[in-house]
């Protein structure tokens, strides 16, 4: 694939920001085309799918936040000259072709693509029908973009396919791909990964859990589950588990003061057996496929805990490794909880809504990866690179 310079992918992005702006009354009729079309049961997805003035120019920010961070290609990782004199340099360098499926949210379109292409990798965008006119209107923007500066459209490409279309060109992709992200649901993830022949890079469910230690700040503890269950439902970042210590003093008084803040706040409670002994009005747990779900809705799981070793235990077994918390004020304790659990994120005292890219000093990011390889948590403009070694020699062979 050929190497852009830097200033021609920056000119594209100040290109790209210009249309945008120039062309958000359009970019907002086309999505309300989508909206019109949508059916509104599904909360978290209908919050996604909005396109308005602000994520407009939330999509601008975006695209100007990459274009002024460093060009992560050519960088140079390390370098060592042996004995024999061989020289050996290992850079950064695109992956080539990254695939991103994705549901729902139009912003994506534009997140992706930006951090993609100025990576210097060739992006196939394929949204989910619910958004098709809103992520036309936004390939027409990168096209014009791409153009102006006399560059190619393929490099930022949108796939017309349908179910199954999409299950045969990743079977038998008509171009080599590098690179696939699924972005989505359990349903979508298990979708690609049965039927990908590349690199698949999965952006996994949330099913976000937060530990109440014996010792913690009650008043902080219910602020940071609030903030971390309301403040965006359809967020991947979003808490569904709560998990609380019995030890912790006034325990019972405590649940029932934490379920009537969260009633007040229009969150739906279920529980599992030991809480419902206090909390005996509450929805129990029909069975244990709820340990596993990610709510993506005004729905909490409240259970109960025999101190810190338990919740490591249960978190471990259910979470889906994406962002959790603990509650207290002993240091060692949260040290202990944050290196055994299994997760891409791990908090003191602080809500699970800040992973994310922008949050995290990253930037836009393209997902946030549940993965152990090649890159944990948000991938954000440095971590869509691999890496390939220089060797230079003089006649060299090996003997």
């Amino acid at each position: 694939m050929k190497l852009l310079d830097t200033n021609k992918k920056n000119q594209v992005l100040e290109s790209m920001m210009q249309i945008i702006d120039k062309r958000r009354a359009e970019i907002i009729e086309e999505n309300k085309k989508d909206l019109e079309a949508f059916d509104r049961d599904d909360q978290a997805l209908y919050d996604r799918l909005v396109v308005n003035e602000a994520k407009v120019d939330g999509m601008i920010q975006a695209i100007k936040e990459v274009k002024e961070q460093d060009d992560p290609v050519g960088n140079t990782i390390s370098t060592i000259t042996l004995d024999s004199g061989l020289e050996i340099t290992n850079k950064t360098a695109p992956f080539g072709t990254i695939l991103i499926i994705y549901e729902s949210r139009p912003d994506v379109t534009i997140e992706a693509a930006v951090l993609a292409f100025k990576a210097n990798n060739k992006i196939l965008l394929k949204g989910g029908k619910e958004a098709i006119n809103s992520n036309l209107i936004l390939e027409k923007c990168w096209h014009e973009a791409l153009e102006e500066n006399n560059l190619d459209k393929d490099w930022i490409k949108l796939l017309h396919l349908k179910r199954e279309e999409t299950q045969e060109f990743l079977r038998n992709p008509s171009e080599k791909l590098d690179l696939i992200v699924p972005r989505g649901s359990e349903r979508l993830i298990k979708f690609v990964k049965d039927h990908a022949t590349c690199a698949v890079l999965i952006s996994g469910r949330g099913n976000n859990f937060l530990y109440v230690a014996e010792d913690a700040d009650w008043e902080k503890a219910v602020k940071v589950i609030i903030n971390a269950k309301t403040d965006k439902i359809s967020g991947c970042n979003a808490l569904d588990k709560v998990l609380i210590d019995k030890n912790i003093p006034q325990y019972e008084e405590k649940l029932k003061e934490l379920k009537e803040i969260l009633t007040g706040v229009n969150v739906d409670i279920v529980v599992d057996e030991k809480v419902g002994k206090t909390l005996a009005d509450s929805t129990k747990i029909p069975n244990e496929d709820t340990w596993y779900e990610e709510f993506l809705a005004m729905k909490i799981l409240l259970a109960e805990v025999d101190g810190i070793d338990e919740a490591i235990d249960t978190i471990n077994k259910y979470s889906g490794g994406h962002s959790t918390s603990i509650l207290t004020e002993d240091r060692e304790k949260a040290a202990k909880f944050m290196e055994q659990i299994d997760s891409a994120a791990v908090y003191h005292n602080a809500s699970t809504r800040f992973t994310d890219g922008g949050q995290m000093g990253v930037g836009a990011e393209l997902a946030i990866s549940t993965d152990k390889l090649h890159h944990r948590g948000p991938l954000g403009l440095k971590q869509l690179v691999t890496n390939k070694y220089y060797v230079y020699g003089d006649g060299h062979v090996r003997v």
